[in-house]
């Protein structure tokens, strides 16, 4: 769609309600020619007032909407209200020339939840809140209960939080294979091979000089995360010393939860778990994303539903008392009733916590890269209104969503859980409830300020041999961390 901005540049208002409105298309900042027949022009006036026009062409279809609404307060403030007025406006005319509403309305950031959450915690009811979200919003009313109940789970988090704690994640990007909908900084395990023990080595290093931060900070750990990747990748003897590191370096006394990833079957065995209880690892996730065979092999998996099955047992019998599992709609090969009769195995195994990710068409993924027939953004969005049901059904609750660009149909990832077993580490994460030091390649630990709101991004390189040639700036960067508790 040729894109065509009059006294604004807002490229990322106009391009996000583009993408969220009509997910087929992409930018392009060209003159609009006789016989294009997707374009909009968006153009901004300003006095004592914002005036919005959005002149847009869908498909030969094609309608001007304005909008005006006073500017008011700071340049901060003001600028605030000309984003939500393009971003409105841009929304009406889009919805007025297709007669298509998304579930999130005109919402198209990752963390809807902050709305309702803000609202909440300024004294607004439930029913007020989600109210909010589909009058000024537009979204949709089992959208916005949703939200408004993760916003719930999500306060009742930050007001459990003491001050001089943090949460840390443990990166392993390390996986059997690489699934075909996965984006994520992770080597296969099989060609990367003579980089996992190395990896471990440098881990550890950024393990202990973490450690050393955390004390003269005067921090200890609230929640421990060890994610990936796939962590199971690794031996039993490899899971054991990083685990033993932790314990030995970092102040755990009082960590409310740690958590693995033990994720793929295909890399779970009994010893492996044995080793995770021995450190007091409580919670771990086993993730199928789908329990059909021929789903499984479509999106490289190298196991089948009975590895799954055996795993959940398996963790149950080594005495793992909180168990995640995943569940993506939309993936290759799957249907409505695939996806419902996959939803109905995993609920019959009954864990604690399950997760249903909606499919994200990542950049650099083999399904982006390679195409292949999916299921429709329609029938990907039954799947999803099937879990709701289903879950809430079942005695389930959500408790932290979020989403992605290119999601199919618009929709949504959200965790569920049994009354009690919140996995805290996700919604501070989600959330951004408390600083997150992350560890490892691809890790970006986020500093935040409660008091302010102010948030410091501090980057690790992205891939294994990058974050091992790298090594000694990694544990340099750490001074970060304690500058910046000192300056709070």
């Amino acid at each position: 769609m040729k894109l065509v901005l009059n006294g604004h540049d807002e490229r990322y208002v106009v391009e996000q309600g583009m993408l969220n409105l009509f997910p087929g298309e992409r930018p392009v900042y060209e003159p609009i020619g006789p016989g294009d027949d997707s374009w909009a022009v968006v153009t901004l006036r300003e006095d004592d007032r914002c005036h919005v026009t959005v002149e847009l062409c869908f498909r030969g279809k094609s309608l001007p909407y304005s909008l005006d609404v006073p500017l008011v307060g700071d340049e901060f403030q003001r600028e605030g209200i000309r984003r939500r007025a393009i971003g409105k406006c841009f929304f009406l005319a889009a919805r007025a020339l297709t007669g298509h509403t998304p579930p999130w309305g005109m919402l198209t950031g990752v963390r809807p939840v902050k709305l309702p959450t803000r609202a909440l915690l300024s004294g607004a009811t439930p029913l007020q809140a989600k109210q909010e979200l589909r009058e000024e919003y537009y979204v949709s009313p089992d959208r916005a209960a949703l939200a408004v109940d993760c916003a719930q789970a999500s306060i009742a988090a930050q007001r459990s939080l003491k001050e001089g704690e943090v949460s840390l994640y443990l990166g392993i990007p390390f996986c059997p294979t690489r699934c075909a909908y996965c984006s994520f900084v992770s080597a296969d395990v099989g060609r990367a091979l003579k980089l996992v023990d190395p990896y471990v080595e440098a881990l550890l290093e950024e393990v202990r000089r973490t450690g050393q931060v955390l004390e003269q900070a005067g921090l200890r750990v609230r929640t421990l995360y060890v994610g990936g990747g796939t962590p199971t990748t690794l031996s039993a003897s490899q899971l054991d010393r990083l685990l033993a590191a932790a314990e030995a370096h970092l102040p755990l006394a009082g960590c409310r939860e740690m958590t693995v990833e033990a994720g793929r079957p295909d890399t779970i065995t009994r010893e492996k778990l044995e080793v995770l209880r021995e450190h007091g690892i409580e919670r771990i996730s086993i993730n199928p994303q789908t329990m059909s065979d021929q789903v499984l092999q479509a999106i490289g998996r190298r196991h089948t539903a009975r590895d799954i099955r055996e795993a959940f047992c398996t963790a149950r019998e080594v005495g793992f008392a909180c168990i995640n599992m995943d569940l993506i709609a939309g993936l290759p090969r799957d249907s409505v009733e695939g996806f419902r009769d996959s939803l109905e195995e995993v609920l019959a195994l009954r864990p604690e916590n399950i997760t249903v990710h909606t499919l994200a068409m990542k950049k650099g993924s083999r399904l982006m890269e390679e195409g292949g027939a999916l299921p429709s953004g329609e029938e990907t969005g039954r799947m999803v209104d099937l879990s709701l049901e289903a879950l809430e059904g079942a005695g389930y609750r959500p408790y932290y969503l979020y989403r992605q660009k290119y999601m199919s149909g618009g929709l949504e990832n959200v965790s569920w859980c049994l009354p009690g077993t919140e996995n805290h580490y996700n919604i501070i994460m989600m959330e951004e409830l408390q600083s997150v030091l992350s560890l490892g390649a691809g890790g970006v630990t986020k500093l935040v300020d409660r008091s302010s709101g102010r948030i410091v991004r501090l980057t690790n390189p992205k891939y294994p041999h990058d974050y091992l040639a790298m090594s000694a700036k990694v544990l340099e960067q750490k001074d970060e961390i304690l500058r910046f508790y000192r300056e709070v």
